[in-house]
């Protein structure tokens, strides 16, 4: 069977912090020798000290992570500043790592490179797919369409960027013991899996539908050939873009919205900057939510990942949520992880991050989308 532990520590000091992580999860494993691991990092840490523990206690363990913006643990819960890893184990699921370097140059190259290498320690077709890739120096969008070729679209990819604590200068990725950046990290897992996700936000779109008509990457020019400010301030009146107000995005055809965050930033031509790329001719609407609805959504989430398990009970769950809803949230962000674990048995391990931006399929069985604003709920278990 599929077996996870997970440490959590919010000791300052990379050293003792590592040390609490690494017993807790011993005493978690009963013994047991993990796989594999993920690592979610506050950005102030000693990065390298803390893997070259984790892989002195687990030697040859297949080992990504990266820096966050906030953590979240079945343990501690939501914290800043703090150190989290989550490991696997299990007789019939494999489980393998790879890193693609270089995604601002080549992200068709770097994902390429990643699953080439996790694919060669693996024998079976790769069922899942986790990603802690770089946020700050390329298009999360680019890198997920690089990871659907050399994937195939049928495989479903989970994870987040990675953060630096909105510094917005430089965040890290972590493989096995290097410590690096501007990189793409890959775990995939195949054999006897099990699970089920669930994805909500919270916002809802509101007023007249427009058209994108001149947009490059994550600058939007403009909608129905007018500057995009203007799309804005008929909504919003003189109120600048905010995360509070996210556009959602219907791509040619779908019924179906993602949400774009933007930046706030504008020009006097009238462009808004937004987190991630947006495609041109996609039918946009401003989105609104109460926070009350943001605080919902992780409990939805949740509740949609329980409803889908397909075995018998999870063995694990991780979660990903956007930097955007904890600066909405402020003093309440807490509280998403507190309206969830209510459906959760306590002794079921689970962790997270704040992310810079969330990957999932928009439903179970469709196509991985690059979101904003968004909580995604993954379980892991075995098949019975």
């Amino acid at each position: 069977m599929l077996q996870a532990a997970v440490g959590h520590s919010n000791d300052p000091d990379s050293r003792y912090a590592v040390a609490e992580v690494l017993e807790q999860c011993r005493s978690s494993m009963a013994g047991n020798q993990p796989q594999a691991g993920i690592l979610f990092a506050a950005i102030d840490f000693d990065h390298s000290l803390i893997l070259h523990e984790i892989n002195l206690a687990f030697p040859g363990i297949a080992l990504i992570g990266g820096t966050t913006d906030g953590e979240i643990s079945s343990i501690l819960e939501y914290q800043q500043d703090s150190l989290t890893l989550m490991l696997f184990c299990g007789k019939e699921i494999e489980i393998a790592a790879g890193i693609g370097r270089g995604v601002s140059k080549n992200a068709v190259a770097a994902t390429d490179e990643a699953v080439k290498q996790a694919s060669s320690n693996i024998t079976n077709e790769p069922k899942l797919c986790l990603t802690i890739p770089e946020s700050l120096t390329a298009s999360g969008v680019a890198i997920l369409e690089g990871l659907k070729t050399a994937l195939g679209k049928q495989i479903p990819i989970f994870g987040g960027t990675s953060g630096d604590g909105l510094q917005l200068q430089r965040s890290y990725q972590f493989w096995n013991t290097e410590v690096t950046s501007d990189a793409i990290t890959i775990l995939l897992f195949s054999g006897e899996l099990s699970f089920s996700h669930g994805i909500a936000h919270g916002w809802n779109p509101i007023g007249k539908p427009g058209i994108i008509t001149k947009v490059d990457k994550n600058i939007l020019y403009e909608i129905d050939g007018k500057p995009a400010i203007d799309f804005y301030h008929h909504y919003l009146g003189d109120l600048p873009p905010s995360p509070e107000y996210p556009l959602a995005v219907f791509e040619t055809g779908s019924q179906e919205f993602y949400l774009r965050a933007t930046t706030g930033a504008y020009e006097p031509n009238g462009s808004i900057t937004f987190v991630a790329d947006i495609p041109e001719n996609a039918c946009v609407q401003i989105a609104e939510a109460t926070r009350n609805d943001v605080l919902a959504a992780a409990e939805t989430s949740m509740l949609q990942a329980l409803a889908a398990f397909p075995g018998k009970e999870p063995a694990a769950a991780l979660f990903f949520t956007c930097t955007a809803r904890r600066q909405i949230l402020g003093k309440q962000t807490k509280q998403e992880y507190s309206r969830l674990k209510n459906h959760l048995s306590p002794s079921l391990p689970g962790c997270g991050f704040y992310t810079y931006g969330e990957i999932a399929p928009s439903q179970t069985n469709g196509e991985t989308r690059f979101h904003n604003e968004t909580f995604v709920t993954l379980l892991l278990g075995e098949n019975s």
